[in-house]
């Protein structure tokens, strides 16, 4: 089953798990707004689902997720300041949407976890990985900040982990990624679903009302609070270094394919930061 735009398919392999697959293969599933909006309102309307009791979240294709998609990225390029933040908040928004999901939620990763993309995983409950899975936490190559997953990445992975990642923006793989405290569980690619769906079994045997309880008490005793301010906060500050000159200058040089202004005479690697439409 998928949604009207196919963004988003739903297969039930098992009574009470579904699967949410993120259906935009052909450019690494990269995040654009419909596909931030549809991942927002089926998170939700699972939310409320009596057939769902375990929520998988996968990727069709090549890659988990890819991050922003490249033509979005141009897109936001001439935005305003309010048109950033109002943009921002829809990225927090689904964000929130899994951090306050009531039931187990499992991301099943592969490929290309980039960006957005590890802020998405970084929010749900149990992360399996497959052996050859890359990680990064792009942003500051770009000349921009991971400011809107920032609170969910630092509260899986810990502030020792989030500085060198933060700072270095540098692909890691997914044994680095278990040590940093963000992947539960390295398995080889082949069994990544397998390992998935036995997880959600485990989680079958479990009352789904003291689940939804033990998942609020953590959410008030630990990681990210729910509140509004932080939102706000984490909007207003992507906002305004995407429109600042840095970020500005580091957007229009990877779109250009040239090294930002700050490299110091050399290229950056093109494949280190994957996007959307260019990625193979």
């Amino acid at each position: 089953m998928s949604d009207s735009n196919n963004l988003i398919e739903l297969t039930h392999p098992k009574k009470g798990i579904t699967i949410m697959w993120l259906n935009r293969p052909h450019v690494h599933n990269a995040f654009d707004p419909e596909l931030i909006s549809a991942v927002t309102s089926t998170v939700r309307k699972q939310a409320r689902d009596p057939n769902t009791r375990v929520l998988i979240i996968a990727g069709r294709g090549p890659s988990f997720c890819s991050g922003a998609d490249l033509n979005y990225m141009k897109s936001m390029v001439n935005f305003t300041l309010d048109e950033n933040v109002e943009d921002a908040h829809k990225l927090a928004a689904m964000l929130q949407a899994l951090h306050t999901f009531p039931k187990p939620l499992i991301s099943a990763v592969h490929g290309n976890v980039y960006a957005g993309a590890l802020g998405m995983v970084a929010a749900t409950d149990i992360i399996i990985a497959a052996e050859d899975t890359r990680f990064c936490i792009s942003e500051v190559r770009l000349g921009l900040v991971p400011a809107v997953i920032a609170p969910y990445v630092i509260a899986r992975m810990g502030a020792h982990y989030a500085r060198r990642y933060f700072l270095t923006a540098e692909v890691f793989d997914a044994a680095a990624a278990q040590e940093a405290r963000l992947v539960h569980q390295c398995v080889p690619a082949d069994a990544l679903m397998d390992s998935a769906l036995a997880m959600a079994d485990r989680l079958l045997h479990n009352g789904p009302h003291a689940i939804a309880t033990a998942k609020t008490l953590m959410r008030e005793l630990l990681g990210v609070a729910d509140k509004s301010v932080m939102t706000q906060y984490t909007c207003e500050i992507i906002s305004r270094v995407r429109t600042g000159a840095e970020a500005q200058a580091g957007l229009q040089a990877f779109f250009d394919k040239q090294p930002a202004p700050w490299v110091p005479g050399e290229e950056v690697p093109s494949e280190e930061i994957p996007d959307g439409d260019d990625a193979s």
